[in-house]
């Protein structure tokens, strides 16, 4: 039986082993930047946009169309004007007869049509710089969306560590109002103390209880904000605590300088780009287009060349009708230019100016947004260290109190409100100490998200 119990033992172990694995800070980023949905969105939408840059370029190659039909009707002509109106003209040629006939035979037309608008002033230029702005914009989209998902995810795990230790704090917290219940109980039961003394110590116990369940609670979500943010499965992570007690050594050496721009002003000033060129897009359709074309096209008939004067000359035989037997060809250079156009491009270009003026107006805000968080992460590392200076000093001098006045109750000599109070000073020296040592990293996280370096923060690991 023993060693059943040896055996499952073992087992349980080493299921504990497997299936929890420290996770590290670079691997939730890792996973979190390769899993999460809109990172993933984000890269297929520049992927997408420089594939449209390629399509720009190909605007500029000329129209080539290739054309070919066979018919069988009769070619009945008649004097008159006519319009094609939407397409439904017939183009039906013959002789202007005095009377109907339905003599019938094959035809057939075979065309080549070259079409190329070889100067537009800088039309398809422009959108080709376009469709480059918007791949840059799709770019930066991307690389703010990492950097900040990164950011949040450095975040949540640190908020979720910080949880994780003041779980440890708060269940030392219930094993010592355990223990002085224990205490209590038994002097009062020999008659040393008053009854009312185990009923406080008994809430004492309920109330470290209480507080560890809530912190529990809190673990709990900060878990699934960080799987969420990770993009995974749910689970219950471990995390490496080594560095929480430990300074980064960016901040002892004061190295936050960093030189280039933040990705989330670099996406805001590709968006400035973007309407820019979209402006100077809007101002090319002022002009006109000039076209070359050509037309080469060849025809076949089963109606003969006397067919003018012998209304019998013809076949219906289908290869002779569809046999071509006529060629023609034209070439030329045209311009077209809508001059009504000038007063809807005016409008657009005069929306257009004021979208890019918003744009730039956006780039401004944000920039004096993250000069302001920049100035705001220097204040706060500051303080961050000098509060880690003094946290251990506040729980050593908590530590050293309570043990006094444990002692000099279990002696007689202080009262429960006493070592009450030493309880609580304890338990908030404790946790001050487990926030502030989160803070310490949190304060690192905000500079690196103010200036856009994250390696200043994730180099620490």
């Amino acid at each position: 039986m023993k060693i059943k119990n040896i055996i499952l033992l073992l087992v349980l172990l080493f299921s504990a082993t497997v299936f929890s694995q420290t996770l590290s800070l670079k691997d939730a980023v890792d996973q979190g930047v390769a899993n999460y949905g809109t990172v993933r969105a984000k890269a297929k939408y520049q992927a997408a946009a420089h594939e449209t840059v390629g399509q720009s370029k190909r605007d500029y190659l000329p129209n080539l169309n290739f054309s070919a039909q066979q018919d069988y009707g009769t070619v009945n002509g008649q004097n008159g004007p006519l319009y094609g109106f939407g397409g439904l003209g017939v183009a039906s040629s013959g002789l202007p007869l005095d009377h109907q006939n339905w003599n019938a035979a094959f035809g057939a037309l075979y065309l080549v049509n070259v079409n190329w608008d070889f100067f537009t002033f800088g039309k398809i230029k422009q959108r080709i710089n376009l469709s480059k702005a918007d791949a840059v914009r799709a770019q930066k989209d991307l690389e703010q969306e990492t950097f900040q998902h990164k950011v949040r995810i450095s975040s949540a795990y640190l908020n979720l560590l910080a949880s994780q230790r003041l779980l440890i704090s708060q269940t030392k917290n219930l094993d010592r109002a355990q223990v002085f219940q224990r205490l209590a109980a038994v002097r009062v039961k020999n008659g040393l103390l008053p009854g009312v003394d185990s009923t406080l110590a008994t809430a004492e116990v309920s109330r470290a209880q209480i507080a560890l369940n809530q912190i529990k609670d809190q673990v709990k979500e900060q878990n699934n904000k960080l799987v969420a943010l990770m993009g995974v499965d749910i689970r219950d992570f471990v995390l490496d605590s080594a560095f929480v007690k430990q300074v980064p050594q960016s901040i002892l050496t004061l190295n936050t300088s960093n030189d280039s721009i933040n990705p989330v002003l670099g996406f805001y000033k590709s968006r400035v780009d973007f309407g820019k060129q979209q402006l100077k897009s809007f101002r090319r359709e002022y002009y006109p287009n000039f076209s070359l074309f050509g037309v080469f096209q060849t025809r076949g008939s089963g109606f003969n060349s006397d067919y003018a004067t012998n209304q019998n000359s013809f076949t219906r035989s289908y290869w002779d009708g569809v046999d071509p037997t006529r060629q023609n060809y034209l070439v030329g250079v045209g311009v077209t230019w809508n001059l009504t156009s000038i007063l809807r491009t005016d409008k657009k270009v005069s929306a257009q100016k004021l979208v890019a003026d918003g744009l730039q107006d956006e780039y401004d805000v944000v920039d004096q947004q993250l000069k302001t968080q920049s100035d705001a992460a220097d204040t706060k590392i500051k303080l961050a260290m000098d509060n880690y200076a003094e946290a251990p000093k506040q729980v050593a001098a908590a530590q050293q109190a309570y043990r006094q006045k444990t002692t000099l109750y279990k002696n007689g000599l202080a009262n429960l409100t006493d070592v009450t109070q030493a309880f609580y000073t304890l338990n908030r020296a404790e946790i001050d100490r487990d926030i502030i040592y989160a803070n310490v990293w949190q304060s690192l996280l905000l500079k690196a998200a103010a200036t856009g370096n994250f390696e200043l923060f994730i180099n620490e690991f």
